[in-house]
């Protein structure tokens, strides 16, 4: 019996697939570490991209609240699932959470 020929069970999927996909997956999550952002809606974020929020946010530290509909422009990934980093005017070292905004 060759590899070929073995099958595994995919936990994440579900489903039965051979032994070479299997190792192929692995191999593939093992080279990117890259953790996948998604905004409030389930769009996949970059860096670079503009968000609009999606609630009115108070920011700590600056006095200041940033309304719904505000547009962020060129955010950047900071390598945690649910944070993105950000300049607005005025804020130094914004980080926001992905939840509260929205892919444009």
């Amino acid at each position: 019996m060759s590899d070929a020929d073995d099958f595994v069970y995919d936990e994440a999927s579900g489903e039965w697939i051979s032994a070479a996909d299997a190792a192929a997956k692995a191999g593939g999550a093992a080279d990117g570490d890259t953790v996948v952002v998604r905004d409030s809606v389930g769009n996949v974020l970059a860096d670079g991209d503009q968000v609009t929020l999606i609630k009115d946010l108070t920011v700590k530290g600056a006095g200041q609240t940033l309304k719904r509909g505000t547009l962020i422009k060129s955010i950047r990934l900071t390598g945690d699932a649910q944070e993105i980093d950000c300049r607005f005017d005025g804020i130094k070292g914004l980080v926001l959470r992905a939840e509260f905004v929205k892919k444009r």
